[in-house]
């Protein structure tokens, strides 16, 4: 399959699952969730979707689990909404490149904190 469709069919997942999660998926579980990308598989058979939580690490594990449980009502409403002849299987993951920057960020500042001392 083309990956220029695999691509835009990665991005209309997002899109919609995006708007999904933060308008008809009622979870008390779920925290403050952004989807920051989804990958698709060539044959459109998985999608991985990363995500960003913000809260703690307990926060984190409970808003995956309720996204693990709500799987079925987040692919059938996808489904829907885009036209596939088969939905990809979703799989959900942390998306750590927002932390690892703010963590560069962090020791950036450090260094230029340290030199206007000097």
């Amino acid at each position: 399959m083309s990956r220029i469709r695999v691509h835009r069919v990665g991005e209309q997942i997002k899109k919609e699952l995006s708007l999904l999660l933060q308008n008809e998926f009622k979870d008390p579980r779920l925290g403050f969730i952004t989807v920051t990308g989804v990958e698709a598989t060539n044959d459109l058979s998985q999608a991985t979707v990363y995500l960003s939580v913000l809260g703690s690490d307990e926060q984190k594990a409970e808003s995956l689990e309720a996204l693990a449980r709500g799987k079925g009502f987040l692919r059938s409403e996808l489904g829907r909404r885009i036209r596939l002849r088969h939905v990809p299987e979703l799989i959900f993951k942390f998306d750590t490149s927002v932390d690892y920057g703010s963590r560069i960020e962090q020791l950036l500042r450090q260094l230029n904190d340290g030199e206007g001392r000097a």
